[in-house]
């Protein structure tokens, strides 16, 4: 199997619906689609995902190290990705997160290619680890919705020199921003009343 549409009709995709599809590098969601289950497209080929305008939840391991995924959109449907939703997707240099996204979960990202990442207004928290050990990370834009950064959110970003905290901030997890050796200089908002233990420990440039 090389490639599937999936038409409007179809309303969910179950648990492991397609994984270990091995030679799966094509996928078309249609707009019935509402909930993608835990490893729906896992340990697949996939290069490119077109996610329908139905889907309002990316399941928990929903493309689970699909090691060739260079790219993906998420419509402005989506309210929820799951956790460890795109973790270990090391081809992975773009994300588009649409702007009904509230909770982007634990893991959800962790050890992609993101070289940047813009997070939307409508995003009120990010799971811990988050964007763990994204090692070409470059730029970071937190929305003005977001009110929790996660513990380990961006640990281990090697690259990450530029971070921009939205105004809603209220809490900045425990070794949120741990190891981030290229990071020279933050502005930390008014609204935060608290900053996490080691939160920036390691940061030689800061």
């Amino acid at each position: 199997l090389t490639s599937v549409t999936i038409p409007d009709s179809v309303t969910t995709l179950g648990y492991s619906a397609f994984s270990y599809c091995a030679k799966l590098t094509s996928v078309t969601i249609g707009n019935g689609v509402t909930n993608m289950g835990l490893y729906a497209f896992g340990y697949t080929a996939l290069t490119s995902v077109t996610i329908g305008n139905g889907v309002t939840t990316i399941g928990n391991y929903a493309f689970y190290s699909c090691t060739n995924l260079t790219s993906v959109t998420i419509p402005d449907s989506v309210t929820s990705i799951g956790h460890s939703a795109f973790h270990g997707c090391p081809a992975l240099t773009s994300v588009t997160i649409g702007n009904g996204v509230t909770t982007i979960g634990y893991s959800a990202f962790g050890y992609t290619a993101l070289t940047s990442v813009t997070i939307p207004d409508s995003v009120t928290s990010i799971g811990s680890y988050a964007f763990y050990n994204c090692a070409n990370l470059t730029t970071v834009t937190i929305g003005n919705g977001v009110t929790t950064i996660g513990s380990y959110a961006f640990y281990e970003c090697a690259n990450l020199t530029t971070v921009t905290i939205g105004n809603s901030v209220t809490s900045i997890g425990a070794s949120a921003f741990e190891d981030c050796p290229a990071l020279a200089s933050i502005t930390i908002p008014d609204s935060v009343i608290s900053i996490g233990a080691s939160a920036f420990e390691d940061c030689p440039a800061l």
